[in-house]
Formats: structure tokens, sequence, C-alpha cells
């Protein structure tokens, strides 16, 4: 049976940075809670907004999907399929586009000119989704390999909270973790176990998906995000990991603690959430956890290319071995859950 794995990653982190203190300064009335210290983001990266250098959606995208290219032995007319998953999706400076495709239109810029583009949007599942499709088509043999690839110009909906706050608990308070970002992967065939993704499998419990939606401000011209997080973020929903992954593993004839996991990287959304998140997976699985990676200090919540962004920052860091083996963990609005394990040999930054 054919596997697929990551043959390379690129990133691109706007420069400019701006604190949470800084951040909740510009509220008109402040939270009745430390923003910094329930969510763990001290800063994070704002796109460029001046008129000769606007970073959108598809300049994040763009950036980073060259970056990722620098490091593959792929040039990008040799790619076979072109993945977008972003939630935001401006180019031109804030115009919204759903057509063209922004895949179509990346893979024009790259010189992907044989690649089949499509986009897909799964709110921050966005680039696991991309990487559970890409990941199918190679194991079919559709296709040798492919990129997936997300910009996310998202700090509008800060923009927007900030605005529009007017209560000490206010459905937009989650608006304020995001930053931005672009990342992309290129998959390819794996030849062994020690350079693989072994499984990766996504689901949607849609009866919670009313818990986060992002619209149109209903006081504004602004886009915005809201979110119930004291519904949202509770043990029923912690469970949708732990209960999925078990019953996946038993199926397979193995267990949690067999998988041998070296790390795991959660969606990047809460640091003071992921002991809880663990202590639930610990007790339903009966096996400690791996250490986790992250990175939410320094650029917050950064939706679609969480998971990856940790990933690019800690190969950068040189925070993980060669051989070592990864558990991805999404947490989206859907609400999406599932899970990725991976063993990263060749990845490089």
């Amino acid at each position: 049976m054919l596997h697929s794995r990551f043959e390379s990653i690129g990133a691109y982190l706007p420069t400019n940075i701006v604190s949470t203190a800084e951040l909740i300064s510009r509220l008109k009335i402040p939270p009745s809670f430390d923003l910094e210290k329930i969510t763990g983001i001290k800063e994070r990266r704002v796109r460029a907004t001046d008129p000769d250098n606007v970073e959108d959606s598809f300049a994040l995208a763009t950036t980073a999907a060259q970056d990722c290219l620098s490091r593959s032995r792929y040039g990008a007319a040799e790619l076979d399929v072109i993945i977008s998953c972003s939630i935001t999706r401006s180019n031109q400076g804030t115009r919204m586009y759903m057509q063209p495709s922004f895949a179509s239109t990346i893979a024009g810029v790259l010189g992907a000119d044989s690649a089949i583009t499509f986009d897909v949007s799964n709110a921050c599942a966005g680039m696991l989704t991309g990487t559970y499709i890409l990941d199918r088509m190679i194991r079919s043999g559709v296709v040798r390999n492919g990129m997936v690839v997300s910009g996310e110009a998202i700090t509008p909906i800060a923009d927007t909270a900030v605005e529009e706050i007017s209560e000490k608990y206010d459905l937009q308070f989650a608006s304020l973790s995001v930053g931005d970002s672009g990342c992309a992967v290129i998959l390819d065939q794996a030849t062994d176990e020690s350079d693989m993704i072994h499984y990766v499998e996504l689901f949607t419990a849609a009866e919670h998906s009313h818990l986060c939606l992002g619209m149109p401000s209903d006081k504004s011209s602004g886009v915005a995000l809201y979110t119930d997080n004291r519904k949202m973020h509770n043990e029923a929903r912690f469970m949708l990991w732990p209960d999925a992954q078990g019953v996946f593993l038993e199926q397979r004839g193995s267990t949690f603690a067999d998988e041998n996991f070296d790390y795991v990287i959660h969606h990047q959304f809460s640091a003071p959430a992921v002991p809880y998140i663990n202590g639930v997976a610990t007790r339903e699985f009966g096996a400690p956890i791996p250490p986790d990676l992250n990175v939410i200090d320094k650029y917050g919540n950064t939706s679609t290319t969480s998971h990856f962004i940790v990933l690019h920052d800690q190969l950068a860091e040189q925070s993980i071995d060669a051989g070592s083996k990864i558990l991805m963990v999404p947490a989206a609005s859907g609400v999406v859950a599932g899970f990725l394990s991976t063993t990263i040999s060749s990845l490089k930054v």
C-alpha cells in the first residue's frame, strides 16, 4: 500500500508584531479577564497594509509556497496538485475572491501550469483537510505529489472586535487571539516508515457548529467571528479526539501507547487548555500524552496554518530530531476534530 510523506515545508510570517497588551489597550471596555494569561499569547504577527506592500491572503500564501519550493526536490512545473485551504481569500488588498480559485491563481504565479488546482474550506482544519485529501490522492496512485498551501490575513476579525466589543464578556473575544501567516507543504510518495504519514482522519460533529461562526459583522461593514468559548471549550468537545482515535486504533489492533509518539501538536488556540485536553486524553487512552510543541506565545492562533507553523518553527529551532513521530490534533469550527500521525526524517528548514 502506498503512503505519502511531508517532502518539504515553507512559511511566511509578517514582520509586524502586535502584543496582546497593545491590542487590549485599544478596547473601549477592557475584558473581565487577563487575555494573555488565559490564552498564553504574548504577541502575534500582523500583515502589512502599506499601499506599496499589502500582505493579503494571496501574498502570504504565494510567499510561503515559494519558500516551500526552495527546499523541495520538485520544481513548480513538476507539481501534480495544488490545494489552497485558507479561510480568508483576500487579493489586491481587501478584495475577497471566490473565483477564480486561489489554487489556480497561486499555480499561475508559481509556474505550476500542469497542476490540478482546487480550493477547500474547513475552518481552522483547512491545511489538515488539504493534507487528508492529497494523502488519499497519493495513496490511490492518482497523483505522485502535490502542494497544500494557505495564506491567512485573518487579523481583520481582531480589528472588528476591537471596534465592536462592548461587554465584559463578548462573543468576539476569541478574535483577539489570531495572527497572520502563510504556510505550505509538499507531499509525495513515502519510501519507508521512517519518513511517512501513517494515517490521517478527520470528522465533523455538526451539532456543535453554532458555537463558532465567522460572518459579516452584524454591527459594521467588517468581518467578524462569534465564539461561545464557555460552551465550545469543555470536556464534551475535548473528548471528540480521544474517542475517535481510540476506536480507530482498536480497529487496527493497536493502542495509543503502542504508537510511541514523540510529540503532539494541538491547534494553537489556548496554551493553558492543552494540559486539560491532554489530561482528558490520558484518562481515555490509559496512557500518557507526549510533550506538546507550541508557538502560540509568539504567533497566536494562525487558524488553518497553525500545526504547520509550529512544525516549521520547531524544525528551524532544531527541536525535532530526524525520525521523530508526531501526532497532530485539529480543533476547528464545525466542529472539526481528528488526528494525523507522521514520522518525519527529511524535512529541513
